[in-house]
């Protein structure tokens, strides 16, 4: 196949830049540890300099990979929830690819930093908006959790930037940057106790040792 073809293709969202997929232990916001399979799309220029998973960044290093072989790979795990994330998923239209998994019965949520447009059909919608690359007005409108990393005190302050874009149903989470989890927790402790709006996210599948 020609790679204007391809990439004709990866733009009707007809085939995905397929990092990895994987069935495990949802960790982080409001329905960690609960049992989902992951599809993980490579492709991302936002470029936090903490990110863990900066191999997804170049989307060429990964395969265009059809929705039709995502979705069988996902059947195969008969997980109730499905979480579409990167990488950067909203690069790419994934109107094809839910409407799929909406088909087989899924529950389909996206971890984003809600840097481009949002297409799709969501249940759940997580919102991590990053500083160099902000959020869409309607990333912020359809998201059913923001979840802010902290890496430094000065996050605090852009925690409560975001929090004032998000819809009054919005849960907020504040979660540690791996790397700095023991100094941040407890300054993330005493900020959630004077302010009870926030709740703590720990990516739990960190400490389970599970993917």
């Amino acid at each position: 196949m020609n790679l204007e073809k391809e990439n004709n293709l990866i733009d009707a969202g007809v085939k995905l830049p397929l990092m990895e997929d994987f069935f495990t232990i949802q960790g982080e916001g409001f329905h960690q540890g609960k049992a989902a399979y992951f599809i993980r799309l490579g492709g991302c220029d936002v470029g936090c300099h903490w990110c863990d998973v900066k191999e997804s960044w170049d989307a060429e290093l990964h395969p265009p990979t059809t929705i039709d072989k995502i979705v069988e790979n996902t059947v195969k795990a008969q997980s109730e929830i499905v979480v579409i994330t990167g990488g950067e998923p909203t690069m790419y239209e994934l109107q094809p690819l839910t409407e799929k998994l909406k088909s087989q019965g899924f529950q389909t949520h996206i971890e984003t930093s809600g840097a481009y447009p949002l297409t799709g059909i969501w249940d759940w919608v997580c919102l991590s908006p990053k500083k160099r690359k902000l959020p869409t007005a309607t990333a912020y409108q359809k998201a059913d959790e923001l979840k802010v990393v902290i890496y430094n005190k000065h996050d605090f302050k852009f925690a409560e930037e975001q929090a004032q874009k998000v819809s009054e149903d919005c849960l907020l989470y504040l979660q540690p940057e791996w790397s700095v989890r023991e100094k941040m927790i407890p300054l993330i402790v005493d900020y959630i106790l004077k302010n009870k709006k926030w709740t703590i996210s720990l990516q739990i599948h960190k400490y389970l040792n599970v993917r």
